[in-house]
Order: structure tokens, then C-alpha cells, then sequence
């Protein structure tokens, strides 16, 4: 599974807005003290967007997303070598799997 956000980028807006103790309950899904809280609360979904699109890729996605065009130039290279459509359908299916993986699971 992909993370589709850093730590990093969680905490400093933590630290931007007041937030504290920032934890991750499970994959995504961050939690923290708002300010003057006593009780945590889930990071809102629309400020997650938002550092997402600030921030861009994470190191894990940027990693998926070339391995997904060097595998399809090499299965190119080799389809056309041996004549053999098979490294093409490898291709095909490596890259549906992490396109669906680079989707984001927003509820």
C-alpha cells in the first residue's frame, strides 16, 4: 500500500496551526489535539487535500510512478525483440495496479 501523504507535511501543519501529539491511527488517517482541546480529533479531510496538493508526490509515489514507465519502456523494447506480446500484458497489469494503488481513499 502507498502512503499518499508524508509525515512531515502533517506535522509542520500541526505546528502551523496549533495542533499537538499528531498520531497515525492507521494508513491516512492522522489524528491530533486541536487547539485548546482534550480530546483528539481526526487531521479534516480537506486539509489533508490541500497539503497534498501543496506538497505534490510523496517519495513512495514519485518511486511507483517511474517504476511504472521504465518497466513499460523496457516492455516495449522487449516485445518488440522477441516478437512477444506477453512483456506488454506484464506492463499492463504492473501499471493498473499502481494506478489503482496512486488513487487517492478519500471517505
Amino acid at each position: 500500500m502507498i502512503n499518499h501523504y508524508s509525515i512531515e507535511w502533517i506535522e509542520a501543519w500541526c505546528m502551523e496551526n496549533g495542533w499537538t501529539d499528531l498520531f497515525v491511527e492507521r494508513r491516512d488517517n492522522y489524528w491530533a489535539f486541536p487547539p485548546g482541546g482534550v480530546m483528539p480529533e481526526p487531521i479534516p479531510v480537506h486539509v489533508l487535500r490541500v497539503i497534498k496538493e501543496q506538497n505534490g508526490l510523496t517519495n513512495q509515489e514519485l518511486y511507483w510512478s517511474i517504476a511504472a514507465v521504465v518497466i513499460t519502456i523496457l516492455s516495449v523494447i522487449y516485445t518488440f525483440a522477441l516478437k512477444c506480446p506477453m512483456p506488454l500484458v506484464f506492463a499492463f497489469a504492473f501499471n493498473a495496479v499502481t494506478v489503482a494503488q496512486l488513487e487517492p481513499e478519500d471517505v
